[in-house]
């Protein structure tokens, strides 16, 4: 079961980046979500009922609530905002993303499988 962790200021960010250095874990998943978007949507929906990756940290941003947390994603990260966006952060770098139809459970298992 799907069990985010809330993204929602600074601490969080650097919380999240330091812990995907662990050599304990495969990384660290965040999905920025948009509640105004119906695709970020059904993307959240999706990956709610297909989650199968307990032993990964996964963080929830709603980037309209925090759209600055948001700018401070995509800006450490290097990435273009997009949403839904998922993000695998591994060794406090984002090594793979996905955005729109591909943010999806067979996504991260291609990722995680790669």
């Amino acid at each position: 079961m799907l069990k985010p962790h809330i993204l929602e200021d600074q601490n969080g960010l650097l919380e999240l980046k330091e812990l995907s250095r662990s050599p304990t874990i495969k990384g660290v998943f965040v999905f920025k979500h948009s509640i105004r978007c119906s695709v970020s949507y059904m993307a959240y929906k999706g990956l709610k009922a297909m989650w199968r990756f307990d032993e990964i940290p996964f963080y929830y941003l709603d980037l309209i609530k925090f759209r600055k947390i948001s700018d401070e994603v995509a800006s450490m990260f290097n990435l273009k905002h997009e949403s839904p966006q998922l993000l695998f952060i591994k060794n406090g770098e984002c090594v793979q993303s996905a955005s729109h139809f591909s943010v999806n459970v067979d996504t991260i298992q291609n990722w995680l499988n790669a």
